[in-house]
């Protein structure tokens, strides 16, 4: 089991969620979120204004997955998430010790899904 964790621009979460759905990866977690990587927080046209500073707002994805599920979920948000400009995000991919459903108790990749 792996959790993979994905900073994208908030305006391509629809196509990230798109090409997750294509891929049969239905349980996302969505938080909005605030951060910068090597450009520090350069100007960006956001919903049509445009910010600038230090902190830029962000979609965190947490996706947990079974490990055949891996390389697809990666590969659809790569998909639905890049524009080849500098910001469109980063994926992490970290073991993922244990899972359980709260309604039955199961544990593992069942409770995945």
């Amino acid at each position: 089991m792996k959790l993979v964790i994905a900073i994208i621009q908030p305006y391509k979460l629809e196509a990230v969620k798109e090409e997750l759905y294509r891929q049969e990866v239905n349980l996302i977690t969505v938080s909005e979120v605030l951060g910068h990587g090597r450009q520090k927080g350069v100007a960006e046209i956001y919903r049509g204004s445009k910010e600038t500073g230090n902190l830029l707002r962000k979609i965190r994805l947490e996706i947990a997955v079974n490990d055949n599920f891996v390389e697809p979920t990666v590969k659809a948000v790569i998909k639905g998430a890049k524009t080849g400009e500098t910001g469109d995000g980063k994926i992490f991919i970290l073991d993922l010790k244990e899972c359980i459903r709260i309604r039955t108790e199961e544990h593992g990749g069942v409770a995945i899904g």
